[in-house]
């Protein structure tokens, strides 16, 4: 019996045009699904299509099934041509724009002379039948076109509706006219909610062959703009993208596309310029604007060897950077694109909006020809019939089904981007609403992850602490070790000028420390020892407390200075678990130190459960551990070592400044690098989920009310067509609300 083998897939994302509900989103993916090995998800609101599907399958030819199934489709444009795509997508929405104009400028006539009998002068509705019928032909045209497309395709969808609507009420109007008796001179017509007309005469039903198409029309527009609006966070991206830069090569400088530029390249960057891209600073120092990119408000100062990232503003002085990453290796890019492929994915809920909306448009024709029969039979006057059988027609909405999830997404994604979170997709939005346990490394999570200085205690009466400093960063400079590198860079930050003076007689004694002669005194770096002055033997034990490492600075054989070298928290961390347990969620310390860095940590932070030692393996069983006692856990890290633990909890989150492998396992990222963004995303999902199910409320609940008020003849179209369109339009308003949220103040209140 033989193996199955294994078959490779591939994603390829589409461009698909010429949907307007949830319907042609189930269409598009069922057409693909039909092929052997592919499945497909379809965004309403981006207008793409995500593929799974073997390798064999060519990319021309998923594009063909899309097209055979009534809509256009192609393959996403190279980056360099996007921006002519934008200039082809404003000239859409200008064609769009000049349809609704003159549309309107030729159906408000109509809809005010039918709806005040007051203004009907002889011969009025002869007036409104020719305005009306440009409307009904060229105003709802694109409706027509698209609804025959589907035809030929043997699918109805909203314009399906929306057309068999606008036909229906028009040509009653014309039947109505020239032969029920309508056209006669001095005819009045009331305006009724439940339209009427005079006894023997048939009703002309111009303004809902008007209305409808205007409504829709306008809602459309509307709705366009603003899913457009939910898509600003991600255009926003591209834009910080730098088109050319100033390479230096020797004493020159030359001006190339970006795209030429090549890892280990050096770049000018002057001040009011964008950072090219990810780098090392190897001359000058600035602030840096990281607002755009990561979402850190406060500007960041860098000097020579400071990390800087693409996009960045320099708000400074002028600096070399040297490139250590170009083009879709640059943070930017990989920002892009997570924020790209979030959006493509759904939440369950929508997954059941569209399986509902795959078969609303044929239950709705069903049920408009039910009324019309009804009517019909039950001895109805015509006019009525038709007139419940067009409102169905018009007022049903699977376009607000289609829409109640993507745009919420898209909203949130993209809110999340710019406060410096994201978020991989629907499932990573769903597993942050539900997480009640969250295990925390130590090591670059809850703090810096590299050596610093905590403290320095200089002896009363000696040097003093800048004058300590600056001898003990001096003689720290012939150093290749951590503690001496952490000693240097604090006192080039802390010495006036930021200068140290030269070192001579250097010597390193292995596991003691370093000792050398600074403008001819004798300076040593030192590990304490006995004897120490009773204040720096207090400040010692401290140190051990607080499992940081006491260094002992001695000028001329005298102690002269404490100064204690650790891996210090971040200064978030402490009001990031307390944000966490005011939502909740259970922190848990994970880390492989010592127990008594872990203690020193989890102490200062507020956690109580540390599990201290831990292997990868360690880790990765703490997680299902937790899972297997019925939490949701969420797992946060940002080493090699964290990566079976992000990909086996509930959802992994992984610090921005981790390493690729930490990254990629996760469902989440905190681009800046700081936890308390973890409450804001905690939040953030759970407000979006809630919007989403708003969304999904009103979308179903909109029908169930309106369908049935149009079938018993209590709705007219017109009504029904601005209700449809004004359904669509609450749903994406009520998303574009994520765009303007903000963490709330009051989890930031506390302080330590």
């Amino acid at each position: 019996m033989g193996v199955e083998p294994v078959v490779a897939l591939v994603t390829t994302d589409l461009t698909v045009g010429g949907m307007t509900c949830a319907a042609c989103v189930q269409r598009v993916e069922k057409r693909l699904g039909r092929l052997d090995g592919v499945t497909a998800t379809v965004n309403l609101a981006t207008g793409r299509a995500r593929v799974s599907h073997p390798a064999r399958v060519s990319p021309e030819e998923l594009v063909a099934t899309v097209e055979k199934a009534g809509y256009t489709a192609a393959l996403p444009e190279p980056p360099e041509k996007r921006e002519r795509g934008d200039g082809d997508e404003g000239g859409r929405a200008a064609q769009e724009r000049d349809r609704l104009l003159v549309t309107a400028l030729l159906a408000l006539p109509v809809l005010v002379l039918s709806m005040v009998p007051g203004l009907q002068f002889r011969n009025w509705q002869w007036l409104c039948f020719v305005l009306a019928a440009p409307v009904a032909v060229w105003g709802a045209w694109p409706f027509h076109t698209r609804a025959a497309r589907g035809l030929r395709h043997s699918a109805a969808t909203m314009d399906t509706l929306v057309s068999l609507g606008v036909l229906a009420s028009f040509s009653w109007s014309a039947y109505a006219l020239f032969l029920g008796g309508a056209g006669q001179p001095g005819m009045r017509m009331p305006f009724t909610l439940v339209p009427s007309a005079p006894d023997g005469v048939a009703h002309v039903y111009l303004e809902g062959a008007v209305g409808v198409p205007l409504f829709v029309l306008a809602g459309r527009f509307l709705e366009a703009r603003a899913r457009r609006e939910t898509g600003a966070a991600l255009r926003s991206l591209a834009h910080l993208a730098v088109k050319e830069v100033s390479v230096r090569e020797g004493a020159s400088e030359r001006l190339v596309p970006v795209d030429q530029l090549g890892v280990g390249q050096v770049f000018v960057v002057r001040p009011g310029e964008r950072v090219a891209t990810d780098g090392d600073v190897v001359e000058g120092s600035s602030a840096v604007d990281l607002s755009l990119v990561t979402g850190e408000s406060e500007p960041v100062e860098v000097r020579p060897g400071s990390t800087v990232v693409g996009g960045a503003v320099n708000s400074g002085g002028l600096l070399l950077v040297r490139a250590t990453a170009v083009g879709a290796g640059t943070r930017l890019a990989r920002i892009a694109r997570l924020v790209t492929e979030a959006q493509a994915g759904k939440a369950r809920a929508q997954r059941l909006a569209d399986s509902v909306a795959g078969v609303f448009v044929p239950v709705v024709l069903a049920l408009a020809v039910t009324a019309l029969g009804f009517w019909l039979g039950a001895g109805a006057d015509p006019q009525a019939a038709v007139t419940a059988c067009v409102a169905v027609l018009v007022v049903a909405c699977p376009c607000a089904l289609g829409l109640a999830t993507p745009t919420a997404l898209m909203a949130a994604t993209g809110r999340g981007a710019r406060l410096g979170v994201l978020v991989s997709g629907p499932r990573a939005l769903e597993g942050l609403r539900h997480i009640d346990a969250v295990v925390l490394d130590k090591t670059g999570t809850l703090t810096s992850g590299r050596m610093s200085v905590a403290r320095v205690t200089a002896v009363p009466g000696g040097l003093g602490r800048e004058a300590v400093l600056r001898l003990a960063g001096a003689v720290e400079q012939g150093s290749e070790h951590p503690l001496g590198r952490a000693i240097t860079a604090y006192a080039q930050r802390a010495v006036r000028g930021g200068r140290l003076p030269g070192v001579s007689d250097f010597r390193a004694v292995s596991g003691r420390g370093v000792r050398g002669r600074v403008e001819g005194r004798l300076v040593e770096v030192v590990a304490p020892e006995d004897g120490l002055p009773t204040v720096l033997s207090a400040v010692m034990s401290e140190a051990e407390a607080a499992a940081r490492t006491p260094v002992l600075v001695r000028v001329d054989d005298v102690a002269e200075a404490l100064i204690e070298v650790g891996d210090v928290v971040r200064p978030g961390s402490y009001r990031a678990v307390d944000r966490l347990r005011r939502l909740g969620v259970r922190p848990v310390l994970a880390t492989g130190d010592r127990a008594a860095p872990a203690r020193a940590v989890a102490s200062e932070v507020g956690i109580d459960e540390v599990h201290a030692r831990c292997t990868p393996e360690d880790k990765a069983a703490l997680v299902r551990d937790l899972r297997e006692q019925g939490h949701r856990v969420a797992m946060i890290g940002d080493g090699v070592n964290d990566a079976a633990a992000l990909a086996g909890a509930d959802l992994g989150i992984a610090m921005g400044g981790g390493t690729d492998v930490a990254v990629g396992a996760a469902d989440v990222t905190l681009v800046r690098g700081d936890i308390e963004a973890l409450a804001d995303a905690v939040r953030l999902a759970r407000r979006t989920l809630g919007t989403i199910r708003a969304n999904l409320v009103w979308a179903f609940g909109y029908n169930l009310v309106t369908v049935p008020l149009a079938m018993v003849g209590l709705l007219a179209p017109m009504l029904a067509a601005a209700a449809m369109s004004a359904s669509s339009l609450l749903v994406v308003g009520n998303s574009l609300r994520l765009r303007a949220w903000q963490p709330s103040p009051a989890g930031r209140r506390r302080t330590r």
